[in-house]
């Protein structure tokens, strides 16, 4: 009998250990095995011309890794072999979580998407456009669906040539001790534009990890940990890396314009991998390519993985559909072209969406939904491809950063052999 059990666990293990160790037959799934292995040329190559210094690789297809592959090192000045569970700063790839946290919550009952956020955060309430030097009121108030779309009237402090952005720039809202105390100091600052009238990429995740905290009453680190990480065995993301696992940091690069090469981030520049207390729904995480995978994988799965259900289906769905009218996604397109919003692509709950595959320059699939990290981290998944694609590297200000997701899709694509989500 104990033999018995013990086979039968062998083979109920066998297909996720195989899926994560990316043995599995590519070839069983739709891939060419000798197309595939262009991904790893992508990478070494970018790696040769000193454009990374190392990346992780993951492509997933029906649910089980393909390809799973590490390159280059840990950083230019720290010459290990950079592994497979290196961790890595997610930055802005932590936005898709926080806004799955709040559906959470949505389901819930806890909220309604058209709520104004003053309803739940009243520190937001009096905030005032800044039109010709004068405050002026909003004409509606900036809702939660809004928060989630990029087009609450928030901004983030990159453009300090408008006078709201170096507002925000002087409040040094990252360097808050908590969530509470950022959104109070947000509350004080001017709107950058009418609520609802354009994408504006902003702060607005953040202020959704503190709605969050406000009504999990849970910090959001306590949050993601118990209602999303444990669940779905997350085992490697944290907003707090422990000692024990800080020689798996993958190096933080910035490409220095001058000698056009990467360098090593300057000490001071980043929030440091531990003793965090302020924890930015919009930046703060760290992970790595296989946790970020089981993350996707659970979204392509709409909303559970392993059987432990995360999200309703129809949630999903939700989220990962395009919500930006026309003129609001124009109108914050002209102004923020590339980096934010690529042609083709709208903007779901959380989420950059594939509207228009001709549209996107390279090859894409309708309702796609991706999105990436200043450090160049990225991943996308693909419904109708069944998909899950994830790149982990870490170069800040590079110039090539939009050529590196074109070329691994492009690499990834081309691999295909059959088309079509059902599993051959």
């Amino acid at each position: 009998m104990k033999t018995t059990l013990l086979l039968f666990l062998s083979l109920l293990i066998a297909p996720l250990q195989a899926a994560e160790l990316g043995d599995l037959d590519p070839e069983a799934l739709g891939f060419s095995d000798t197309r595939l292995a262009r991904v790893s040329d992508f990478v070494d190559h970018e790696i040769k011309e000193g454009r990374l210094a190392g990346a992780v690789t993951i492509i997933a297809r029906h649910g089980q890794i393909v390809h799973l592959a590490s390159a280059g090192h840990y950083g230019v000045d720290d010459d290990r072999p950079l592994d497979t569970d290196a961790l890595f700063r997610l930055f802005s790839m932590t936005k898709p979580i926080t806004t799955v946290a709040a559906m959470i919550l949505y389901e819930e009952g806890a909220f309604h998407l058209g709520d104004p956020i003053a309803k739940y955060l009243p520190e937001l309430g009096e905030m005032s456009l800044l039109i010709d030097g004068e405050q002026v009121a909003p004409n509606t108030p900036m809702t939660i669906e809004q928060l989630m779309t990029h087009s609450a009237g928030l901004t983030n402090g990159w453009h300090i040539e408008h006078p709201v952005e170096r507002a925000y720039r002087d409040a040094a809202l990252q360097k808050s001790p908590d969530l509470d105390t950022f959104i109070k100091t947000l509350g004080t600052l001017p709107l950058r534009f009418e609520p609802g009238t354009r994408y504006h990429y902003s702060v607005a995740t953040d202020v959704l990890g503190a709605l969050v905290e406000r009504l999990s009453g849970q910090t959001l680190e306590q949050f993601f940990h118990e209602r999303i990480f444990e669940p779905l065995g997350m085992r490697d993301t944290y907003f707090n890396v422990p000692a024990k696992k800080t020689d798996r940091l993958a190096g933080s690069h910035l490409w220095d314009a001058e000698r056009q090469q990467i360098v090593p981030m300057p000490e001071g520049l980043l929030p440091p991998p531990s003793g965090v207390t302020l924890f930015s729904g919009g930046g703060g995480l760290f992970s790595t390519a296989k946790d970020y995978w089981r993350f996707c994988e659970m979204l392509r799965r709409e909303g559970q993985l392993e059987g432990i259900r995360i999200l309703g289906p129809k949630t999903v769905q939700a989220m990962t559909m395009a919500r930006l009218t026309p003129d609001v996604r124009d109108n914050g397109a002209k102004e923020y072209p590339a980096s934010h919003l690529y042609p083709g692509q709208s903007f779901g709950l959380g989420f950059g969406v594939i509207t228009d595959p001709a549209q996107s320059q390279v090859i894409s699939s309708q309702g796609e939904y991706s999105w990436g990290g200043i450090a160049n981290t990225k991943f996308w998944v693909d419904p109708e491809e069944d998909l899950v694609v994830i790149l982990m590297t870490q170069v800040i200000g590079a110039p090539y950063g939009d050529r590196l997701r074109f070329d691994l899709k492009v690499a990834t694509y081309q691999a295909l052999s059959t088309l079509g989500s059902s599993n051959p």
